[in-house]
């Protein structure tokens, strides 16, 4: 038997996957949790051996989540599943220590392969990804501006993105304020910017937030 937690902030994302997960014999869903908070107790408590996550989440967001989350339990395999562009965010959640990486898009026997794929100890990633990982494709700018990027840049981006102030991050990432300004100063040198404004406007452009 799998035994599956799925977090994800949209009820309907929830029950359905619960719904199609618990139709097959050897799986089951032993938990639905709307936010990434709620993963560490969930999982000292319950047996969870493969989690599938949404990328954005309220509180704490999927990849911090992940990170700290393989830290305590190595042996637990992590399914990110987001609305957010594969080529850029599949590679750095797999950085963050997950096992696979779908796009929302992907129909309930995708997901269902993609579980049984990561418990047995693979990786899964989307046709188009693997091949996109394996053969570079020069007119791709913006996966080549995100290789540049490490996991922690990409957190701060996306956080300073939507607003957030670096003593904001330093809290939700449990970094302090001059580490924050170090990444700040990195991501201006590498999407050749000098403030935050251009910063956010690169960001975008490249779809990387």
């Amino acid at each position: 038997m799998i035994h599956i937690l799925i977090v994800d902030s949209h009820p309907i994302v929830r029950t359905g996957l619960e719904l199609y997960l618990n139709s097959k014999p050897d799986l089951k869903v032993v938990g639905k949790l709307s936010s990434g908070i709620e993963i560490f107790e969930f999982v000292r408590r319950n047996k969870v051996d493969v989690i599938i996550s949404e990328v954005d989440l309220p509180e704490l967001n999927g990849i911090t989540a992940l990170r700290a989350i393989k830290k305590e339990n190595k042996s637990i395999n992590v399914l990110m599943f987001s609305h957010q562009p594969e080529e850029i965010y599949a590679i750095s959640t797999l950085k963050a220590g997950a096992s696979g990486y779908l796009n929302k898009t992907a129909d309930v026997e995708t997901i269902e392969a993609a579980v049984r794929k990561i418990h047995s100890g693979d990786v899964s990633l989307s046709e188009k990804m693997d091949k996109h990982l394996r053969y570079e494709d020069t007119r791709k700018s913006r996966s080549r501006m995100f290789k540049k990027l490490s996991t922690r840049e990409v957190e701060v981006l996306k956080l300073l993105s939507i607003g957030r102030k670096n003593k904001e991050i330093a809290q939700e990432l449990d970094i302090n304020e001059k580490t924050v300004s170090t990444y700040k100063a990195r991501l201006f040198k590498k999407l050749n910017v000098t403030n935050i404004v251009d910063l956010i406007h690169q960001a975008k452009h490249h779809n990387l937030t």
